[in-house]
């Protein structure tokens, strides 16, 4: 069993950065796929960010590339979420997520993940 645990939301103006952090406990994570997700009110949940089983590289969302940057250190079982230039269309609530995978292992959708986070709320105000 994995427990996550998001943390780093808040409310910041356009243009301002944020980093949101998920711990993982239970497990080590590097034998894992793990992504980012949000959720806007009334829309479904979108990826956002994601490594690979293995970290050997990243993915993003066309909306956040550029402006987004994922990281994980392994050491202390932490994803990063390094989110600069903020627009108030990334107001959302955060999600992590995690699944165990074969190495390389990369998994888009939100219905393939069966680890999540209790979510943490990203507001950016224009």
């Amino acid at each position: 069993q994995v427990q996550l645990v998001e943390s780093g939301g808040g409310l910041v103006q356009a243009g301002g950065f944020l980093r949101l952090s998920c711990a993982a406990s239970g497990r080590t994570f590097s034998s894992y796929a793990m992504g980012w997700f949000r959720q806007a009110p009334g829309k479904g949940r979108e990826f956002v960010a994601g490594i690979p089983s293995g970290g050997s590289s990243t993915y993003y969302a066309d909306s956040v590339k550029g402006r987004f940057t994922i990281s994980g250190d392994n050491a202390k079982n932490t994803v990063y979420l390094q989110m600069n230039s903020l627009k108030p269309e990334d107001t959302a609530v955060y999600y992590c997520a995690g699944r165990q995978a074969s190495r390389g292992s990369f998994y888009y959708t939100a219905a393939s993940y069966n680890y999540w986070g209790q979510g943490t709320q990203v507001t950016v105000s224009s």
